[in-house]
């Protein structure tokens, strides 16, 4: 496991050099709040992580149900039985092995590593909506890898938690945009549209940190975002069509 810091933002990364993965523990007034879990096999490197910092763990912030946000998530609650667990309303249908789509989303099949219906036994406390307080962090919808998915976002640092919907690893990128070195998170996104529609709301916070679920963290990140949402565009199917008809 690597750990990296940015003010009270403490990135653990695991598996770095093959297929690196990360979550954060953020310290708040009463402790911290662990933003996703990874694998199973990562809740004892989440454990002595917090205990290095000094602080217990008060609750879990799930950005999205794929197995590799949530892999851990049993065994800590296990260790944690009084944190509550936090993910968003529409993420939890996810968490319960729920792939089912509601009329008004894109009707394309949800992908990842998405839990089978009773895999995993913790049920969240809070079913998070779009506006929500969780400590210092405000909650913003960002659908497009999955259609809960969401955002994390500290105004008095401006930084951003964005989960999946970037990524750093192989380049950064919105997710759903493939990237050769490093194709996993576009490989598991259900929506590019959405996805590059979230990306945008979340330039316009103009950001001074990005943390992403997948690579190292950006400050200073909006030239890089905004040139990822660009490449994005692009490679959307009906941008790539309507380029076929004017070329023709």
């Amino acid at each position: 496991m690597k750990t990296t810091k940015s003010g009270a933002l403490t990135q653990l990364t695991f598996l770095p050099y093959l297929l690196p993965m990360n979550c954060y523990l953020l310290e708040e007034g009463d402790g911290l709040t662990l933003i996703d879990c990874a694998m199973a096999f990562s809740a004892k490197r989440i454990m002595q992580a917090a205990a290095a910092i000094g602080k217990p763990i008060t609750r879990i912030v799930l950005t999205h149900a794929h197995g590799d946000h949530i892999g851990a998530l049993d065994v800590l609650k296990q260790q944690l039985p009084n944190v509550k667990v936090f993910i968003s309303a529409r993420d939890a249908r996810l968490l319960r092995g729920d792939r089912s789509l509601d009329a008004n989303e894109p009707q394309q099949p949800i992908k990842g590593s998405v839990p089978k219906a009773g895999a995993i036994h913790t049920t969240p406390d809070v079913e998070l909506q779009p506006g929500d307080r969780v400590g210092s962090l405000t909650v913003i919808p960002t659908p497009g890898h999955t259609p809960g998915h969401i955002a994390l976002w500290q105004e008095s640092t401006r930084t951003l938690i964005a989960g999946d919907a970037m990524q750093t690893s192989g380049g950064t990128a919105v997710s759903g945009k493939m990237q050769p070195f490093f194709p996993f998170p576009a490989m598991a996104t259900w929506s590019k549209e959405e996805a590059v529609a979230s990306a945008k709301r979340l330039l316009t916070l103009e950001p001074a940190v990005l943390a992403v679920g997948h690579g190292a963290m950006l400050h200073q990140p909006a030239q890089a975002m905004a040139a990822a949402i660009v490449a994005a565009e692009r490679a959307l199917p009906q941008a790539s069509s309507t380029q076929g008809r004017i070329g023709s």
